[in-house]
């Protein structure tokens, strides 16, 4: 396990480092976004300095390495830019060396160029819940539908069924999200609107119509949890069917159907979880997409979510928005395969070995 996390902190390092280097390798200046062009010579010094812009650029990689980190060191200068300030951390001093604060904090992405006074922890914050539920949603919904339709298609295998589901798994994967996202929101909640009672955008809490309070609109859930289910679905099918083929194939599956022991029974209590493995594999590489692949959806159907609120941030050119929720989607992609190779080995035991 500890080899584990230690690729994974190896891959989060690599990470910051490509979205550092990419970001800073662009023509824009930093300090000139912060001001909305409305700056002059010396507050365009006064932000490079207090920022660290003004440094050569490993030593900006350093502040940033420093920033992220849950131990770091501050200077005890003021005009440090790494001077520890708990306005500006949310941190605990630990002790000192020197002239240097050694602190235990919570990781700091900076603040936002274009959203004064808030920090991306915030916005981010905001806006992953929504996200978050938004990649349940489309998961549950692939893996009910797949799951089931894999199992039917497995049993029915070359038949009109089984011909039938492989097609429309093959068109699930072949459409791209945004287009099925407008095809839905068109049909869905503009057409067959009077029948469906769904709107073509709406968030999971929006305000109502007096201005008075905040409502949680579920509905508003279905039509964008679909379209991002829909491509994972399609691999949930095949995958499913394959699996389950495979393992009604093996010799212990024969002896329980020697024992007279029906289709269902021999599915349900002997092929169905050793069948899920590559299943769930396969399921924790899509959730962890869906909170990137989330951005076309979120932004048509006008959810409230982290994907809406990078393209937001890419349209304004709000690097730290973008850099930071870039890392928490990658810390986060990170994490779940941990958990996924935990739920492997429980399923199939002889991973362990």
């Amino acid at each position: 396990m500890l080899h584990k996390v230690g690729y994974a902190l190896l891959t989060l390092w690599g990470v910051v480092t490509v979205i550092f280097l990419l970001f800073n390798m662009l023509p824009s200046d930093p300090a000139r976004m912060m001001l909305d062009q409305n700056e002059s010579s010396e507050q365009l010094a006064i932000i490079k300095k207090k920022y660290g812009f003004d440094k050569p650029l490993l030593t900006q990689y350093g502040y940033y390495v420093n920033d992220l980190s849950f131990l770091s060191f501050h200077s005890t200068s003021l005009d440090d830019y790494t001077y520890f300030s708990e306005s500006k951390y949310s941190g605990t001093k630990l002790f000192r060396l020197g002239n240097t604060n050694v602190v235990i904090k919570y990781p700091y992405l900076r603040t936002s160029f274009q959203k004064s006074g808030k920090t991306v922890t915030s916005i981010i914050g905001n806006t992953l819940p929504n996200t978050i539920v938004l990649a349940i949603g489309a998961i549950c919904v692939a893996i009910l539908i797949g799951v089931v339709l894999g199992i039917v298609s497995a049993v029915y295998k070359d038949t009109w069924i089984d011909k039938g589901i492989q097609v429309v798994s093959t068109l699930g994967m072949s459409v791209p999200s945004f287009f099925s996202a407008i095809l839905f929101a068109w049909i869905f909640g503009y057409l067959l609107h009077e029948y469906t009672r769904l709107k073509m955008t709406g968030s999971l809490f929006e305000m109502d119509d007096f201005g008075e309070g905040i409502t949680l609109q579920w509905q508003n859930l279905i039509l964008p949890a679909i379209v991002l289910g829909i491509r994972p679905l399609a691999v949930v099918i095949q995958l499913m069917r394959n699996s389950l083929l495979e393992v009604l194939s093996l010799d212990y599956i024969r002896t329980a159907k020697a024992k007279g022991l029906g289709m269902y029974k021999v599915i349900v209590n002997h092929a169905f979880k050793n069948a899920l493995n590559p299943v769930v594999t396969a399921i924790s590489g899509w959730f962890a997409s869906m909170l990137a692949g989330a951005v076309f959806v979120e932004y048509i159907f006008g959810w409230n979510g982290l994907g809406k609120e990078i393209v937001d941030a890419l349209n304004t050119s709000d690097l730290p928005v973008i850099m930071g929720s870039v890392l928490v989607i990658a810390a986060m992609f990170i994490f779940i395969n941990i958990l996924v190779d935990m739920v492997y080995a429980w399923l199939d035991p002889k991973v362990r070995l």
